[in-house]
């Protein structure tokens, strides 16, 4: 189940003026200041509500240099990740009304966001690069593996698909982070935002209840 998982790459789909777009080159790093609990849905809320410049300031510096980090780690170029956090933040700040905290956590929220508007612009790449000539041929499955076996791989994935979509956001979200970007536990936490031990049981109840999605459509 877990290959099957990997396979996949099927995109998560999720009032006032923006403040001045930053012209400030985003740092890769990580704020440093005291280990204190900042409720991130409560700053969004103040967004969504207020038009809050000032909770924005605090969501914009903690997660713009986490996402732009995840977006290199992804392959984006250093301008591309730059990009791809700057438009994130600039979704929160029209898109905070939208953000339901009994649905999803904060970082969540925001990383999917991101990860939506990375799956766009590699796809806009795919699709330059094919006007160019320049894409290469998709890969075909290998003339020796049977034709069975071919449509019983690509009919899991679709069953694993499915099942995924099924999950909770947060669920999902750590399941493709761990499976398909590869992440390890402790880089999950920190992009998230959340103990490790969350993680981990994150991924064992998805786990769990992607084996009783399966089993129940078997």
């Amino acid at each position: 189940m877990i290959a099957a998982i990997r396979a996949l790459d099927a995109p998560i789909r999720v009032k006032a003026g923006f403040p001045r777009r930053t012209e400030a080159r985003l740092s890769t790093g990580t704020s440093k200041g005291p280990n204190t609990k900042v409720d991130w849905a409560d700053l969004i809320g103040r967004v969504a509500s207020a038009g809050d410049r000032e909770a924005f300031k605090r969501l914009f510096e903690h997660f713009a240099p986490r996402i732009k980090g995840l977006m290199l780690k992804a392959g984006c170029s250093s301008d591309e990740a730059e990009e791809i956090a700057q438009n994130t933040l600039i979704a929160v700040w029209r898109k905070a009304g939208q953000f339901d905290p009994a649905t999803a956590g904060a970082a969540a929220w925001i990383f999917t966001i991101a990860r939506n508007l990375r799956i766009d612009l590699f796809r806009s790449r795919a699709r330059a690069d094919r006007l160019r000539g320049t894409s290469e041929l998709p890969e075909t499955p290998d003339p020796a593996e049977p034709a069975d076996a071919v449509m019983s791989r690509v009919q899991d994935a679709a069953r694993i698909n499915s099942a995924v979509k099924q999950l909770s956001m947060e669920q999902s979200m750590v399941v493709r982070l761990s499976f398909i970007e590869e992440k390890p536990h402790p880089e999950i936490a920190s992009l998230l935002g959340i103990p490790l031990g969350t993680v981990k049981s994150r991924i064992r109840l998805a786990m769990n209840r992607l084996r009783d999605i399966l089993d129940e459509e078997a």
